[in-house]
């Protein structure tokens, strides 16, 4: 079978590498220092994605080349550019289709669910890391340099995922303690499941459609953070929780000293108002439909036995 090479080895990189693997194909999974899920069929190598010969070298022969790095939050002004740089250059050399994993920052505010024709209008620093990184990718696509595609969703869920739910509600709330949120907590929003992730990045990498644009993934109906708390706690049958609103001044001052609040601040939008994905366009495509909350909070709340 083809070989596919993923940058990162996080909640989407593993949960790609293991779908590629368990269709047949040829999987190899680059990380600084060789790490990632040990499975038979995944070949872990280490290296700096950001050094482009060591890419092109791990790459050569590949179909295709996936990005789904995640640098600290706080770095991202620093270490995307290079890394960005790194994958589309090696995409360009070794005819590998680009297939980057992304999110919403890019819109920044929007009125009304987001689609893939909004534009991307975000004035702040992490919308515009975002932004510049599809839109060097779309002009290299359409001068006929590389194949590219992007894959975007809203806030993740699912196991080992990161977000302010997961991070500052999820452990709280099942441990039966209170838990302040810099957040509307009756806003609808979008959680995007991360194997669903996965499985939009697999059947864009290998579909002449796809290329040339960006697709959101396939995202179950908004529900409010209030909404989401309460089901968690069903499932894991923990206390009712009691949940309250931050204040912004209390997560500016926040910022002062902790590096993640401070980063918040220019995505406070994204929480304090409604927040919704538009994923029709992937589930007309391509068939992929969205896998239910309940489902996706279930690897977050109930260990595995």
């Amino acid at each position: 079978m083809s070989l596919h090479v993923i940058v990162g080895a996080g909640p989407i990189g593993s949960a790609t590498a293991k779908l590629l693997a368990g269709q047949g194909h040829q999987v190899r999974l680059v990380t600084r220092r060789g790490t990632g899920p040990e499975h038979p069929e995944i070949e872990l190598a280490a290296a700096d994605a950001a050094d482009r010969t060591a890419l092109a070298k791990l790459s050569h022969g590949a179909e295709a080349l996936y990005n789904c790095a995640s640098p600290p939050y706080h770095r991202w002004p620093v270490d995307w550019p290079p890394l960005a740089d790194s994958l589309l250059a090696t995409a360009e050399e070794t005819g590998a289709v680009l297939v980057t994993t992304s999110n919403l920052y890019g819109y920044g505010p929007v009125d009304g669910p987001m689609t893939e024709r909004a534009p991307l209008g975000s004035t702040g620093v992490k919308g515009g890391v975002r932004r510049r990184m599809w839109l060097d990718a779309l002009a290299a696509h359409e001068a006929g340099r590389v194949r590219a595609t992007e894959v975007r969703s809203s806030d993740y869920l699912g196991a080992g995922t990161q977000s302010i739910f997961s991070i500052q509600v999820l452990p709280r709330v099942l441990a039966g303690k209170p838990a302040q949120v810099p957040a509307d907590l009756d806003a609808p929003h979008s959680w995007t499941y991360a194997g669903d992730v996965a499985r939009t990045l697999v059947a864009v990498a290998t579909d002449e459609r796809a290329l040339g644009r960006a697709w959101h993934v396939p995202t179950a109906p908004p529900v409010s953070l209030r909404e989401l708390t309460g089901l968690a706690c069903r499932l894991a049958d923990a206390p009712r929780p009691k949940l309250s609103v931050m204040p912004g001044a209390v997560l500016w001052l926040g910022g002062l000293f902790n590096p993640l609040a401070r980063e918040l601040r220019e995505t406070q939008y994204q929480f304090r108002r409604p927040f919704v994905l538009d994923s029709s366009a992937a589930t007309e495509t391509f068939g992929i439909e969205a896998t239910r909350t309940d489902h996706a909070l279930r690897e977050m709340v109930i260990p595995r036995p």
